[in-house]
């Protein structure tokens, strides 16, 4: 809860939730403190402005970031999907440690604001198109041997999971089509009855 499109994941997992038949509590994560009394099973890193997350969640006065990062690390199947500037933070969360997922990423690729667009994408880890909005979108620059490829557009991969982390260069919470949330819970479902 930082700063971007938060309040729009919180929208398209309680429409996964209703589709899913799996229910759901959000926690809304903004300090260290938030994170440890929320039980979470899954996190969202949502898209927005990436250097103002990081200026935000590494203040001492949140500490979030680094509690999100040891959170992750510390199990790796707990699921986690980044959007936009969240996959940023996966791909590079500058804290001195490995990437979250097995790819590097460059800023603002697809271009600025202006630039923004939609497109038809193939969801590759659901077998079926849907759509796309890019803002301000980043790019996979390359990709490591342990991400899988689970979205693209055209010849150009959009998203990527290592493990339970998945990292989308677009937005899926702006679209009516809630699957990548869906999946979200699901994991999160596995993972908790797997405690």
């Amino acid at each position: 809860m930082l700063q971007g499109a938060r309040h729009s994941h919180i929208s398209a997992l309680m429409r996964a939730s209703r589709e899913s038949g799996i229910e759901v509590g959000v926690h809304e994560l903004r300090k260290s403190t938030d994170l440890i009394e929320s039980d979470a099973h899954a996190v969202v890193f949502p898209g927005g402005e990436s250097t103002t997350m990081r200026l935000i969640g590494n203040d001492p006065a949140s500490s979030l970031l680094p509690a999100l990062f040891e959170w992750i690390r510390n199990d790796p199947s707990r699921p986690v999907l980044g959007t936009c500037a969240g996959a940023i933070l996966l791909a590079e969360p500058d804290d001195g440690a490995a990437s979250l997922v097995d790819a590097t990423i460059d800023r603002n690729a697809f271009g600025n604001q202006s630039d923004s667009f939609q497109a038809e994408i193939q969801a590759t880890e659901f077998g079926r198109e849907i759509p796309g909005i890019f803002i301000r979108a980043p790019r996979f620059k390359s990709i490591g041997p342990s991400a899988k490829v689970v979205a693209t557009m055209g010849e150009e991969i959009v998203g990527v999971r290592t493990g339970n982390r998945m990292a989308l260069t677009f937005h899926p919470e702006l679209s009516t089509d809630v699957s990548f949330h869906v999946w979200l819970l699901q994991r999160a479902m596995s993972h908790k009855e797997g405690e």
